[in-house]
């Protein structure tokens, strides 16, 4: 993501005293001078994308990687795109929060994360587990044969021979077109608005550039016409799935199952060890999501994390915990019937507006 500098008027609207370094005085006779503290290292505005859209949010240089902060209380500080860099943070996590202390980044809590395949917990901080949808990727064969759920196979089978043909390719303007028509097929995806609905091509492609040494991309075809894309990104020997999408009206065509067969077709290929699909569970482990990749073949595997109080502040938001979000403290029926309302809601505006349309 692209990095801005803040300006000096803007830096000293947006750094409090207490994060640039407190300016004391000290009185010699009758005269006041002011101590001036060290200078921060220097902190910039960088882009990320928060539901779609794109979002300016401080950041910092942190013995080479750079640190964003998010939200409002807790102020929560984490390294950008975390899952997908090729060196690991907890391996010196001492000496990278002591060096973040030094940068006059304000953030209450700092928090990282173990990385594929080291799950064994390393380290004494406040640790909670992050849940993944993992599919081990030596072989094509084992994952065929010996994993996920037998009506899988037939999908597959029945998928290629309605015509669904699914192939490796590279980021091209007709592949970008081609995304655009399917983001715009409809604005309701998994009962909730679909975030890159009415996109415009240049933010499509812009979505899509980054870690272009590191990308893979797969195109589900049916009579020419582009009908699915997966996005995978590679950090070290992970494949980790950025974009899996496919037009709703041939989902008859079981175009979502080839795509992930020939996902892990192209990670064994390419010598990765594991594709992963985001997380196992969102909210509801009852999801279609959830079971869509049980029965592909998806294993949850459950990674450390760790949480780190960096003030007062961070103190008392973990005290109460609120460092993972309002919604992990609702009681889990009460939010899988959340959840289930939603999708019913959005449901029937989708259904009223196709009608009226």
């Amino acid at each position: 993501m692209a990095a801005r500098a803040i300006s000096p008027a803007h830096r000293r609207g947006a750094i409090a005293a207490g994060a640039a370094g407190v300016v004391g005085y000290m009185l010699v006779g009758r005269r006041r001078r002011s101590r001036r503290p060290s200078r921060p290292h220097a902190l910039r505005a960088t882009e990320i994308r928060v539901r779609g859209k794109v979002v300016l949010v401080p950041s910092a240089q942190v013995l080479g990687r750079t640190v964003i902060t998010t939200g409002t209380w807790p102020k929560v500080a984490s390294v950008q795109d975390e899952r997908l860099a090729e060196r690991e943070v907890s391996i010196g996590a001492a000496s990278f929060i002591e060096a973040l202390k030094q940068t006059g980044l304000k953030a209450d809590i700092f928090t990282f994360a173990q990385k594929l395949p080291d799950i064994v917990p390393r380290h004494s901080f406040h640790l909670e587990w992050d849940n993944l949808a993992v599919i081990p990727t030596t072989t094509f064969s084992d994952w065929w044969e010996k994993r996920g759920h037998t009506a899988r196979r037939k999908a597959v089978r029945k998928s290629a021979k309605l015509g669904v043909l699914v192939k490796q390719t590279e980021l091209t303007d007709d592949l970008m077109t081609g995304l655009v028509k399917i983001n715009n097929e409809t604005p309701v995806r998994q009962g909730k608005p679909f975030w890159h609905f009415s996109k415009s091509f240049d933010e499509v492609k812009a979505d899509n550039s980054t870690y272009p040494d590191r990308t893979i991309f797969l195109g589900a075809y049916y009579q020419d016409e582009l009908i699915g894309v997966v996005r995978l990104i590679c950090a070290d020997t992970i494949a980790h799935i950025a974009l899996f999408l496919s037009m709703t009206k041939h989902h008859d065509k079981r175009t979502a199952n080839a795509m992930i067969a020939k996902a892990v077709e192209a990670c064994a290929r390419a010598g990765m060890s594991h594709l992963v699909y985001g997380q196992y569970v969102y909210n509801d482990d009852k999801s279609s999501l959830t079971e869509f990749k049980r029965r592909n073949g998806f294993e949850q595997v459950l990674i450390p994390r760790y949480f780190i109080p960096l003030t007062w502040r961070g103190k008392i938001a973990m005290k109460l915990g609120l460092h993972r979000g309002f919604a992990t403290r609702l009681p889990k029926p009460l939010l899988a019937e959340l959840l289930r309302w939603r999708r019913r809601w959005y449901a029937r505006r989708l259904n009223a507006s196709e009608a009226g349309g």
